[in-house]
């Protein structure tokens, strides 16, 4: 398949890439990934439209695009370019060729070889110090400029090309983890003398061209020498052939045309396995090679080595950060953000080590999926993906205020905050987290072709200490919360199904949201004193209510009045109760649970009444 080479104004601007396939229409553009020409402001963000036919490259001209294609010499809207040809827009002229690599495995009689190791190169001086600093200082442009390793790579062999002034051609290689097998691979290969390798992505034997470039725009063909990529790939280091074309030996001693002398430097990187940088060029602005390896020429070539060997370097450190930056992205979907934060250049053991903290556990509960699941046992799939949006809801908001999701349970989630970094507005996050929640299960219940519609929640807050941290056994272990607090948050939420309430907390959380929290920001009442089922201590439960106004049916009158009815009912002064109750619009469900409590007993106070309502389950 040939390639489209772009040269802008200046030698850095430039890429080679290889043509989709045939018949795949690409945008070409200042910002049509990957076909980007960035450095061209004539041209348009979508400037023409290509297409490999297997014969010619189609192009059209979008008609968005302001600045004109010129083919031939002439302006044109559309044409069909056949190998070797050019087009230019703005001041980017686009080539067309097909220029092939195949590996050599031919045993051709080396003039010279030598090895470099890296920390030789690193202590020789730069003759020319300057231009190569300004070229190395196009490193950072280069790393945050590249999307993928693929663009990586072209940018790298961009700037050896750019670096190296004697390099005709320039390639980043990746020799296959079987490295030890590679000489009797090529063995066998000699016997058919070469195998060519087209593109950027075919192989010869265990040997992979990642990307290539060079500085002739003809039809020539390279040929990368394997014996020499075997050499530096088993050495670990720098190697440089020469075959010079000044000796007796004549042309027979090139590579290829026009190509003198190659080097391989390998990329010494866990994340890089087998790469290597291949560079290749002649003498003709040097002079040649002596027999010892002296003169002008070595010079040059000994400088030409450690810049590849500083970029190599890079490379290999740049692969490696990138390696580790896929690894923590993919734990995000196992970690919290704040959980990330603190492991970020901290001890993980250290971070994630169980310990005793203040936590506010929020534990969410989805209703209305048994109903759900009758409706659609037939779209057992389309409900799945229900549910999964519906504690996508959960989780979104538990992350999103900070806190950590610690466990799935079913069709509900738990949350916490208060670990790993201790806070002082846990409870006030939880709180802001749960309505968020409710709310969000609101709106979409007032959609009936949402597919969230049917589905509600129901929230229970408790706060206290608890053991946070990475919580299992030798066989696996998970980031959770473990403690009282923890249930009792549990049996919280299990309560809004008998006090009708969407979101209930208990006394310390309460308490603290009043004393701390404006009633602009958030509100709570006590609902009732109850004795949870199986439980032996009774407790003050209360309601979270958002701020007063459209979002509330409950004025703060409202809530005053309830709470005053509730004073009377612990108290045993029912008919007192009863009547307050019903200055609370008809609407709150929560006071109907002490409503009908109060009806059902006549509106009369047992003799032994202590204020408590026993639940008769859970």
């Amino acid at each position: 398949m040939p390639d489209l080479i772009a040269q802008g104004p200046r030698p850095q601007d430039r890429w080679r890439r290889p043509l989709p396939e045939i018949g795949f229409v690409a945008t070409l553009g200042r910002t049509s990934e990957p076909w980007t020409v960035g450095w061209d402001d004539r041209i348009s963000r979508r400037h023409a439209t290509f297409r490999w036919n297997g014969a010619k490259l189609e192009v059209a001209k979008v008609a968005e695009s302001r600045n004109a294609i010129f083919y031939r010499g002439q302006q044109r809207d559309q044409f069909a370019a056949a190998v070797g040809e050019h087009f230019v827009i703005g001041q980017t002229t686009f080539t067309l060729l097909d220029q092939q690599v195949e590996f050599s495995v031919q045993a051709v009689p080396v003039f010279a070889e030598q090895t470099f190791s890296a920390h030789l190169l690193r202590q020789t001086k730069y003759r020319d110090a300057d231009r190569r600093i300004e070229v190395l200082g196009k490193l950072p442009e280069i790393i945050a400029g590249s999307s993928s390793d693929e663009e990586l790579c072209a940018r790298i062999v961009n700037m050896l090309l750019l670096g190296i002034g004697q390099a005709s051609f320039v390639a980043i290689l990746r020799v296959s983890q079987h490295a030890a097998e590679l000489p009797s691979v090529l063995d066998s290969v000699a016997e058919r003398e070469t195998r060519p390798v087209l593109g950027s992505d075919a192989a010869v034997s265990n040997v992979e061209i990642l990307h290539w470039d060079c500085r002739s725009i003809t039809g020539h063909k390279f040929a990368p020498s394997s014996n020499l990529v075997r050499s530096a790939t088993e050495t670990r280091e720098s190697v440089l052939h020469v075959w010079n074309r000044s000796i007796e030996a004549g042309n027979s001693y090139t590579q290829s045309e026009n190509v003198d002398w190659a080097f391989c430097t390998p990329v010494i990187s866990d994340a890089c396995p087998g790469w290597a940088i291949y560079v290749a060029g002649d003498f003709a602005a040097t002079g040649s090679f002596g027999p010892n390896g002296k003169g002008e020429a070595a010079e040059a070539l000994q400088d030409d080595l450690k810049f590849a060997e500083l970029t190599a370097t890079t490379l290999g450190a740049l692969r490696q950060v990138r390696a580790l930056q896929r690894r923590q992205d993919g734990l995000r979907n196992f970690f919290a953000p704040v959980v990330l934060e603190a492991l970020a250049g901290t001890d993980p053991d250290k971070v994630l080590a169980p310990r005793e903290t203040d936590v506010s556990i929020l534990f969410c509960d989805l209703r209305g999926f048994s109903k759900q699941s009758e409706d659609s046992s037939d779209k057992l799939l389309e409900l799945l993906q229900r549910v999964s949006d519906a504690l996508g809801v959960m989780t979104h908001h538990i992350l999103n205020s900070g806190g950590v999701v610690g466990d799935f349970h079913g069709d509900a989630a738990m949350g916490f905050w208060g670990w790993p970094i201790a806070s002082d507005r846990s409870m006030q996050a939880a709180c802001e987290a749960a309505l968020a929640i409710c709310d969000q299960f609101e709106r979409a219940a007032a959609q009936p072709d949402h597919p969230l519609a049917g589905f509600r929640a129901g929230l229970g807050i408790a706060s206290g200490a608890a053991v946070a941290g990475r919580i299992g056994t030798t066989d696996q272990v998970k980031v959770t919360v473990f403690g009282p607090v923890v249930n009792l948050a549990s049996r919280l939420e299990a309560m809004t199904k008998q006090l009708q309430a969407s979101i209930l907390m208990d006394e310390p959380t309460a308490d603290w949201i009043r004393k701390n929290v404006s009633k602009d920001i958030l509100r709570v009442r006590r609902v009732a004193k109850v004795l949870p089922y199986g439980m032996q201590t009774p407790l003050v439960v209360s309601e979270l209510l958002p701020p007063a106004g459209p979002a509330s049916i409950l004025t703060d009158e409202h809530v005053v009045a309830y709470e005053q009815a509730l004073e009377h009912f612990l108290l045993g002064q029912w008919t007192d109760a009863f009547r307050l109750l019903h200055q609370v619009p008809a609407e709150d469900r929560v006071k109907d649970f002490l409503t009908v409590y109060i009806a059902q007993h006549r509106r009369t106070a047992p003799p032994d009444w202590r204020g408590v309502i026993e639940l008769p389950s859970k």
